[in-house]
């Protein structure tokens, strides 16, 4: 939506299958994609925005990584730029303290089974997907961090804009992300 817009979009994945996909859906060719690990933005330029979405911040494991993307997010931000996030809340590690399982079947005929748990600071996922000529499956670990954390960390590169959970409540709420809007700091 925001190249129809007429923005200028560089989107990365670090799934290879992911970007052909997402490819396949850009009928303008107004993104470029590209297959690479979003802690390391060096061989780009900088931007206005720079958004992370979908459960991807969850990917980051440890801490120090997390400090480390931050500041590289900020390096690849023009002055004001804009970072868009989004992150589970707490409320994730209760809801799956219990181990979910669901199985079910899409509208194609394909089988699906989905196992998820919390245990610490850690969601793990477990997907199968029965296909008519194979059976794919994947399995997925994610970090929730403390917002109170995550705000000390941020505050060091950026001035926090808004924090809402489940998009419209104003703040860290009960729910099931947080989706935080940050400013880039001024270097001092």
């Amino acid at each position: 939506m925001l190249a129809q817009k007429g923005y200028t979009m560089t989107a990365l994945d670090l799934s290879e299958e992911m970007v052909k996909q997402a490819k396949s859906k850009n009928l303008e060719g107004s993104i470029q994609f590209l297959c690479q690990d979003m802690r390391n933005l060096s061989n780009l330029d900088s931007y206005s925005g720079i958004f992370c979405l979908c459960d991807s911040f969850n990917y980051i494991l440890e801490k120090e990584e997390v400090d480390a993307f931050f500041n590289e997010v900020r390096q690849h931000l023009k002055e004001n730029g804009l970072f868009f996030f989004d992150t589970h809340s707490l409320d994730r590690l209760e809801e799956f303290d219990s181990e979910y399982n669901e199985t079910g079947a899409f509208e194609d005929g394909c089988q699906y089974q989905w196992s998820i748990m919390a245990e610490d600071d850690y969601v793990y996922q477990d997907f199968a997907f029965y296909m008519k000529d194979k059976v794919v499956q994947e399995h997925h670990i994610q970090r929730v961090y403390d917002p109170k954390w995550l705000n000390e960390t941020l505050s060091k590169y950026f001035d926090i804009l808004k924090v809402t959970t489940d998009f419209d409540m104003e703040g860290i709420a009960p729910g099931e992300k947080y989706f935080y809007v940050c400013r880039k700091k001024v270097q001092e």
